[in-house]
């Protein structure tokens, strides 16, 4: 009886490796859904939209994207966590998501717990950009003009605890420096306003300010990624112009709801790798301002909590309070 019964658990064991196996093989056989949790048409949805399409080509199947906007991410965030661990959800996380657990310690759901991680997606270079009448002309000077006037200096965002927002709060932590926040609602008056000269500086993302920095309207200091943009190859990096260990860009990665199969995951980022890998995609999504990074799911899991950590580092110390 007792060697039947082993003999019944070896096959009930055998039977269940071969099926999550095939079940791994046959992914997808049937459409598939991205929720993108913010509208139709910013650089995450664009990114998704690049992406899904390039997917149901190599699958053979349709990938939809659901766009579920609201509460700066949260809203997208709850229904993928709600949503069945079959890999037919696939979520769209972003920076956001890093600085909300910081933000909003209450939320009802959470990114490193209810997600698993399946790649990196793209990086969105931010810029530090000046209006050409603050005589500076590059992060040193920057640094040393805002210690040497620290009352005189303001700079521009689209609001309370963004990504810009961050970027320029960590910069004022790395470099010692005083500079006062004037936050908008968007990205366009805030840049109208430092084109106007309201404001002296910004940190914006790079396809905003390329059509005004081309125009001579604006100056470039400083890239906010670890190494230089193909956007903007001749602007050097923060901490390369003279802030040593700055890094700040905007992201968007790829999950799945936590407890979906490890086979998925792994044929997802896989399957992601390929097609982010496509030279004619990714020269693409570059013009839409969009750099695509693929890599493992340990790679992902590693960068959201550097990033939860940092951010969170950030918003204690500059008490951010959401909008």
């Amino acid at each position: 009886m007792q060697q039947r019964a082993r003999l019944c658990r070896l096959l009930a064991l055998a039977f269940g490796i071969l099926s999550a196996g095939s079940w791994a093989q046959s992914y997808p056989n049937r459409p598939v859904r991205i929720i993108v949790p913010f509208p139709a048409g910013g650089p995450v949805d664009i990114t998704g939209r690049g992406v899904a399409q390039r997917l149901a080509e190599v699958w053979g199947q349709p990938v939809t994207i659901d766009n579920r906007a609201g509460a700066g991410g949260i809203v997208g965030a709850e229904v993928a966590a709600k949503s069945a661990n079959d890999g037919y959800t696939i979520f769209m996380c972003a920076i956001h998501h890093s600085v909300l657990p910081a933000l909003k310690p209450k939320l009802s759901y959470e990114i490193e717990k209810d997600f698993v991680p399946v790649s990196f997606g793209a990086a969105f270079p931010i810029v530090l950009v000046t209006n050409p009448t603050l005589p500076v002309n590059s992060v040193r000077e920057l640094v040393a003009y805002a210690k040497a006037n620290p009352t005189k200096l303001s700079y521009s965002s689209s609001g309370n605890g963004g990504g810009v927002h961050l970027s320029a709060e960590l910069f004022k932590s790395l470099a010692g420096v005083e500079i006062t926040h004037v936050p908008y609602k968007g990205s366009a008056p805030a840049m109208a306003d430092l084109l106007g000269g309201q404001v002296q500086l910004m940190f914006s993302d790079a396809p905003t300010a390329l059509p005004h920095m081309r125009a001579g309207k604006l100056k470039a200091l400083g890239v906010g990624s670890p190494k230089r943009s193909a956007l903007v190859p001749d602007v050097p990096t923060i901490a390369e112009a003279g802030l040593p260990g700055y890094e700040s860009y905007s992201w968007t990665a790829f999950v799945l709801p936590a407890g979906t199969p490890k086979d998925v995951v792994t044929k997802l980022s896989a399957d992601l790798g390929k097609v982010m890998n496509m030279p004619d995609l990714k020269e693409r999504m570059l013009v839409a301002g969009a750099e695509l990074q693929p890599g493992t799911p340990e790679e992902f899991a590693r960068i959201l909590k550097n990033e939860i950590n940092k951010w969170g580092k950030v918003v204690r110390e500059a008490k951010i309070t959401a909008d």
